[in-house]
């Protein structure tokens, strides 16, 4: 493999002639040799997006040329582009600031831009420190990164996967508004409802978490450039912080804001823990969602089977004909892994000493792994399962005549211990609650059936 030689201030170190990274980037590579999680592209994106604003910042407050300013802006839009990702190898496990991460964005930029400023015939070029990294330290810039990647993949990757799938239960929700089946509590029967109106509830679920995680993002739109390296803002002018959150903002079309608090912003990462508590919240509805679902489909002859969902794949190696609810076993899977993230982010986030807290990568990774997978799985488990999702008409009515719950409208009427003696009765003997209700002479069938009509019972304060 052919080699160059890079510079810093420990000395000379070989870097494969093919690669744009420098001195620094690889030292990490040699000393963290942990794990093969790599740091997530969208840090990376993050970084592009506030080495460009910090440059445009940095010429309109007088402190950069703006030929400087073109070369760091052409190299972030090049990594941008996403044609450079191979030129960013560090993984997730190594200094707890991302240090080595700011400076492998530094480095790739001042050799990319150099290219430029070469091809243009100029003479000047860029140094990573003092050029890319100006007005910034690590400590300030990975923050600011992470919360940029973080609004950005809930915005554009969990919440349109969100919003498919609550449009999904919508319209199943209003298709099934009329079928009338039994309701369970504590595994048990219970009075009856609509299937529209039980997926009306899965519904809620997901309108409610949308509303959570949006509200959440206003505290991550926080940002903490500007403070430099704790929070005082050293070596940074007086009105860079405000001016580079405005070009942020016209780089992202967000509406990211300077952190009042530095000191806060470089040390405290409770705004994501909150926003993580929120796609908790989601993967705990997600949970209940394909739980429902696959204990409402089981069968298809020895279980609930109330709905049919899509036969995806043969579900056995052994046993022929069998099909599994492999969409609900992948996203609760998924919705595990999310609440195992959030402790970890939990605790890295309650690791803050002094004026830093060192466990930025880990938090990073995490984050952006949740969101990922809970984007990815809500779109397969909408187009591969709920979509199809189908009531099984001939068992719901079987069920719904079966229940002894019905009972329950009579309660008004004979009492509830005589309705407990029907219940009970019909239960020990076999009956049907009407057949129970005759034989005991509590009621006559006549009666029986004015007072137990099914699909009154589930609106009982509707207006006759």
């Amino acid at each position: 493999m052919d080699y160059r030689i890079e510079k810093d201030t420990l000395g000379e170190i070989k870097v494969p002639s093919d690669k744009y990274w420098g001195a620094q980037t690889q030292r990490s590579k040699q000393n963290f040799p942990i794990g093969d999680e790599k740091m997530p592209n969208e840090i990376v994106e993050g970084f592009a997006i506030l080495k460009k604003s910090a440059a445009r910042a940095n010429e309109s407050l007088g402190l950069l040329d703006s030929i400087k300013a073109d070369a760091i802006a052409h190299a972030a839009d090049q990594i941008l582009s996403g044609e450079l990702h191979q030129h960013f190898p560090l993984v997730v496990w190594q200094t707890g600031s991302g240090t080595q991460s700011n400076m492998n964005v530094n480095e790739v930029i001042a050799h990319v831009g150099n290219k430029w400023l070469e091809e243009k015939g100029e003479k000047t070029r860029l140094h990573p420190n003092d050029d890319v990294n100006k007005s910034q330290s690590s400590n300030d810039t990975f923050p600011t990164a992470l919360h940029i990647a973080s609004v950005k993949k809930v915005e554009e990757h969990v919440l349109p996967s969100l919003a498919k799938m609550k449009q999904t239960l919508k319209e199943k929700m209003d298709a099934y508004a009329d079928i009338v089946k039994i309701g369970r509590t504590h595994l048990q029967d219970a009075t009856p409802l609509t299937l529209g109106q039980e997926i009306s509830g899965w519904h809620r679920m997901l309108e409610k978490t949308e509303s959570m995680i949006q509200d959440s993002l206003k505290y991550v739109r926080e940002i903490a450039l500007g403070g430099t390296a704790v929070g005082t803002g050293i070596n940074a002018h007086e009105d860079f912080a405000e001016t580079v959150a405005k070009k942020i903002n016209e780089e992202t079309k967000g509406s990211f804001i300077s952190a009042s608090n530095k000191f806060h912003a470089l040390t405290s990462h409770d705004e994501l823990v909150h926003t993580h508590g929120a796609l908790k919240g989601l993967a705990a509805d997600l949970m209940k969602i394909a739980n429902d679902v696959r204990w409402l489909a089981s069968g298809p002859r020895c279980g609930i089977g109330e709905i049919t969902i899509p036969a995806n794949e043969p579900g056995s190696s052994i046993m022929p004909g069998k099909v599994n609810p492999t969409q609900s076993e992948a996203i609760t899977m998924v919705t595990a892994h999310v609440m195992g993230n959030d402790a970890a982010i939990g605790f890295a986030a309650s690791q803050g000493n002094f004026e830093l807290n060192v466990y930025k990568p880990m938090i990073a990774y995490n984050f952006l792994q949740s969101c990922q997978l809970l984007g990815d799985s809500m779109e397969s488990f909408t187009d591969r399962c709920l979509v199809g999702l189908e009531p099984d008409h001939g068992k719901i009515e079987q069920y719904l005549n079966d229940s002894l719950m019905l009972v329950t409208a009579l309660n008004p009427h004979i009492g509830y211990e005589n309705a407990a003696k029907i219940a009970k009765y019909a239960h020990e003997k076999g009956l049907t609650l009407r057949e129970a209700a005759e034989e005991t002479g509590i009621l006559d069938g006549d009666e029986f059936d004015k007072l137990v009509v099914p699909k009154e019972m589930t609106k009982p304060n509707a207006k006759k």
